[in-house]
């Protein structure tokens, strides 16, 4: 893999050229292993309130445990481009949106990311406005999960497909170097990503995007509580564990070697 560091500049070019590959991290050492694996993206998410600190959902990451996690992240010097989530309630106005994301820059963070698009367009222009790279989020919002009653794939109706093609264009438009879609129809999905010049990066949204991000506990089979539809699971690392806990527990009690 190329030595190169990765930029936002780097990720608008793959538009077109290559997919882009996103993983999520949260600590140190999994930011080191996604990095030597050739990571182009790797995304400190608020869903580390579920995978790491056991919450129900996003909504109760606060400003300082991202930045914290994102501390940890940061200190594996990836090469990959090391991005991270505006947590909920955290860019509720330009003002709020600019000083938080700057707290996540000034924790590690080299770009941030926010759920929404017209909405929180004034947002997302102040964020660009003020130097910091910002990549977008539309589909299935989890932050918003409470108000919708679950999680949602989006994009099956008129209206929805309409709106997601707007807030595409409007973010691109505003200055957002990607976008994420979550769970969108794989049509519709299509569609955006032929529409804008940004990539578009998938989850749970086919194989026509311009990329495609998951969560690695996912990926890897290291949280078998519970698996999204969506994934394949490339290792089943929680049952190696579990049995590689076991073998050694019965090692040590059989006072065998260690």
């Amino acid at each position: 893999m190329s030595l190169n560091k990765v930029t936002v500049a780097d990720i608008r070019a793959m538009k077109g050229t290559r997919k882009v590959a996103a993983l999520t991290a949260y600590d140190f050492p999994m930011t080191k292993l996604l990095d030597e694996a050739g990571v182009d993206l790797i995304h400190v998410g608020d869903t580390l309130g579920m995978i790491v600190l056991g919450y129900p959902d996003t909504t109760l990451v606060t400003m300082e445990e991202m930045e914290h996690h994102i501390r940890a992240a940061a200190r594996a010097k990836p090469r990959a481009l090391l991005a991270a989530d505006l947590p909920y309630r955290s860019y509720d106005s330009d003002q709020t949106a600019v000083a938080n994301s700057r707290r996540l820059i000034a924790a590690g963070a080299e770009a941030v990311k926010a759920e929404g698009g017209r909405e929180i367009l004034s947002q997302v222009r102040a964020i660009i406005d003020a130097g910091i790279p910002y990549y977008g989020h539309l589909g299935m919002l989890p932050q918003h999960v409470r108000e919708e009653g679950g999680y949602h794939i989006k994009g099956r109706v008129q209206a929805e497909r309409d709106k997601l093609l707007a807030d595409a264009k409007a973010l691109a438009e505003a200055g957002a170097f990607a976008l994420v879609l979550e769970i969108v129809t794989p049509a519709v999905a299509k569609e955006i990503s032929g529409a804008i010049p940004i990539p578009t990066i998938g989850i749970g949204s086919g194989t026509d995007c311009d990329g495609q991000i998951l969560v690695t506990n996912d990926l890897l089979g290291t949280f078998p509580w519970f698996t999204p539809k969506f994934i394949k699971p490339r290792l089943n690392a929680a049952d190696q564990m579990r049995a590689a806990v076991r073998e050694w527990k019965e090692a040590i009690q059989n006072k065998s070697t260690v």
